[in-house]
This record gives C-alpha cells, structure tokens and sequence, in this order.
C-alpha cells in the first residue's frame, strides 16, 4: 500500500459525532458505524471523539469496507492536528485493516486500494515511515501467531529471530535444549521435554551506539500447549498455537524498535517451547529446580508458562547487566480474561508509576492495559509442603495475580522494581474481529511498547 498526494478514486471522510445530512441513508455517525456511496464513490466512518483507537480504528474500516469494490484508491484528509499519537495511528489504521491471515487458503484475500491519496499540503513523510514500520511489525506479529504449530516450531521461531537480526543488524544467540539442562535452566527444559521439536532460548540484543537506556523485554513462546500430563479438554486446546504470543510480540517490538533506529539497548528473550505429552514427560508432584536454585512443586503441567519464563527471568538477570527496565509478555492465565475481558492486558509488579505510564501510553496508542495490584495474602497460596514453592496457588481466585507472583519469585531483590510483567492472555488472540483487530493474532502490545521505548 502507498501513501501519496493527490486524488483518489473515493472520498473518504470520518465523521465526528453524527452527521445530519447522511441521515436518510440511516447512517448515525457513532464509532464503528460505516456507509459506503459507490455511485457518489464516496464512503464515511463514524466516531465518538478523536482518539488514537478511534482513528485507527475508522480508517481500517474504510479499508475494509472497500475490498468487495474496484476502487484501487482512495482520498481523505488526516486529521487537523500536531497530535504525532493520532497522525501515526491515522496511517496505521489503513495497512492494520487490510490485513488478512489467507496462508493456508486456496483463494487468496483480495486488496483492492493500492494507494491511500492524501488530501493536504502538509508533509507527512515522517509520521507515515513510523506508521509503517509499526503496523508491519505489528502485521508480522499476526502472521506468526496465526500460523500452525506444526510450521513455528521452536526450531523455526529461532529461525524466524535469525532473519530478523540478520535484517536489522541485531546481536542473535540461540540456545538450545542442551544448553538448558547443562546449565541448570531444568523447569523450562523439563516443560519441553517431551516433545520432538526441542526448545529453544533465543537471546537478540539491539546495541545502538550511546545508547541512554537498557531494557530487557521476555516473552513466553509456547509454539503449542496441550497442556502436557494435566491434558487440556480438546476445545481449550484449539487456538493453543496462540500461546506463544508473548516471545513473538517481544521480536515484533525489538524489529520495530530497530528500524526506528531508537538510541536505546533492548534485549529480546524468547523462551520456546511445546508443552506435549509423552512416556518422558514432566509430571505432576515432579519438584523441579529453577536456575536461582529454587524447587517449584509440579502440581498442574498446565501451568507451564511460567516456569519457562522463571528460567528465562534468570537467564536475564544472569547474562545482562545493568539493566534499567525488565518487561515479560505472556498469554500466561485465563484468569486475567475473566477479570479484564478479552480486549485489556493486566499488568502486575511493583512500581506503580511504571504500571501507570504503560497504562497512559496504551491509551494514545489505542490499547487497553488494567494496574493488577498485588496484596500480602497471596503469596501464601503458592506455598509448597515439599519444595520452596508450587507452580499453581491452592485457590482458584485471582490466578492471574497468583501467576504473577510466582514470576516474581525469581526475580532478584534488586530489580523488583524495575520488572513488569504482562498477562495477554485476552486481547493477543480473539476468535473475532475487534476494532482494528481482525479475527485471530492482534499484535497487541507492539504499538504501545514502541511508543513507550520512544519516550524514553
């Protein structure tokens, strides 16, 4: 898709909080609401207000609503405004909605509009480079996390993150399962132990010269989960392919992050795994010894994720120093969706005002972040009789933070305040379109955390 001046073949026009003359069409300007005028070639999309989720938002649906036409373009005026959040999200907008996952189908998706004309004497060239470098980054988070886990096995993610460094110039380490159990990383190797498609710690590190900050972001790679021992019932099992959201919305940052050519190190680590079932598998009442030393009671295989992360938290801590900022993303518990929905991401750690600035930056990016606070009680839910700690808490309330506060657990004292941990369990993949979102893989995360890292 191209960005131009000039005319286009249709008008688009977002409408702010209804419109009286489009009445007669039935048309009431509210967000979402979309009327398309073939024989005026013209099309108009309601919202509410002004906003990054709106916008972005109105002009993915013009996208959509023109690909059953033969229109190849199409002309709107961007928003009056400096507001750079908006602008960006304006041109976002467009690429994110002509998205659609068609890999594995025989009729391929069609994309009519070749070019967005852009009606105004004003240079957008910057904003519009950012704007694609985002939602490519975002794009290619989705085509990943769709994918089949029989193709993104852990062999194939790491291959994925070799491309990607040779592309952007990234530092790129691959470990694989031998590393993990010669050096004591023994709950993410016992996870994938099973399975014939060996795990993978995938270490990328992007160095910028004069860099002003150092940030490690740790994403949970789950290529598929059964469930393992502790077997998931074969409908929570379909869309399992999206449990390893977490590691691929870490490399969708750090490309985005590099193309951008920020001036800040950022560390990207990928734990990949496949939680299967086999005569070899981990087991429930197995005491497993993370690499900080401590034991974790196997009391549910299920709960797999976190003990890959809690291995990859360590090797964080242990092999980069000096870090300011340590973030995971993990689609870590389906009790973060019954308490926030499917469309917000609940956020757990220690420093509020770190929580509060993700939550802010969300909102100008057009994506939805919950504060989830820990309290002192709910740490006594994961007490184990037989090791230092058990893998899932004795009561079936508030898993989200209970998985959260495992995390924590290995987590160093001196950088309790610099971690954050994200559950994405609900907005990173939805069996429904939403907003800007298509049906499956969102890329959630990407946007956000590129803004974030921007304003650092």
């Amino acid at each position: 898709m191209e960005f131009i001046k000039g005319k286009g073949e249709v008008k688009a026009e977002i409408i702010v909080n209804g419109a009286k003359k489009l009445q007669e069409y039935g048309f009431e300007g509210k967000d979402g609401d979309v009327l398309v005028l073939p024989e005026k070639k013209r099309v108009y999309v309601g919202v509410e207000s002004i906003n990054a989720e709106n916008i972005k938002t109105a002009t993915a649906l013009i996208i959509k609503s023109l690909k059953k036409y033969k229109f190849e373009s199409v002309e709107i005026t961007p928003p009056n405004t400096k507001n750079e959040d908006i602008l960006i999200a304006f041109f976002e907008g467009f690429i994110l909605g002509d998205y659609e996952f068609d890999k594995y189908k025989s009729k391929k998706a069609n994309h009519p509009i070749k070019k967005i004309a852009i009606n105004s004497k004003r240079d957008f060239e910057e904003v519009i480079n950012e704007a694609k470098i985002r939602a490519n980054a975002v794009c290619f988070v989705r085509d990943i996390v769709n994918s089949m886990p029989d193709e993104i096995t852990p062999a194939k993610l790491a291959s994925i993150a070799e491309e990607v460094a040779k592309e952007n110039k990234l530092e790129c380490i691959i470990h694989d399962e031998n590393y993990l159990y010669e050096n004591g990383y023994y709950a993410f190797y016992s996870v994938a132990k099973a399975s014939t498609n060996p795990a993978r710690l995938i270490h990328l590190a992007y160095k910028p010269k004069n860099a002003k900050r150092k940030i490690v972001l740790i994403g949970k790679g789950l290529c598929y989960d059964s469930g393992g021992l502790s077997l998931k019932p074969s409908d929570f099992m379909v869309t399992m392919k999206s449990d390893k959201a977490g590691a691929v919305t870490v490399l969708g940052i750090i490309k985005a992050i590099s193309e951008l050519g920020l001036d800040i190190e950022v560390h990207a680590i990928l734990g990949a795994a496949e939680n299967m079932i086999g005569g070899n598998a981990y087991k429930p009442d197995d005491v497993l010894k993370a690499k900080n030393g401590k034991t974790i009671e196997v009391r549910n295989t299920d709960a797999e994720g976190r003990l890959v992360l809690a291995d990859c938290l360590c090797y964080a801590q242990e092999e980069i120093k000096e870090f300011e900022e340590i973030y995971d993303f993990a689609t870590l518990t389906g009790a973060c969706m019954v308490g926030v929905g499917e469309y917000t991401c609940g956020v757990m750690g220690f420093d509020k005002e770190k929580i509060q600035k993700i939550i802010n930056t969300g909102e100008k990016t057009g994506e939805h972040f919950a504060y989830l606070p820990f309290n002192k009680y709910l740490s006594k839910l994961l007490k184990s009789e037989i090791a230092d700690i058990s893998n899932i808490a004795s009561s079936r309330y508030g898993g989200a933070l209970t998985a959260g506060l495992f995390l924590s657990e290995f987590i160093e004292d001196k950088n309790k305040e610099k971690w954050t941990h994200l559950d994405i369990a609900g907005p990173a993949y939805v069996e429904k379109a939403w907003g800007f979102n298509p049906h499956g893989a969102s890329g959630f995360g990407v946007d956000t955390f590129v803004s974030l890292l921007k304003s650092f």
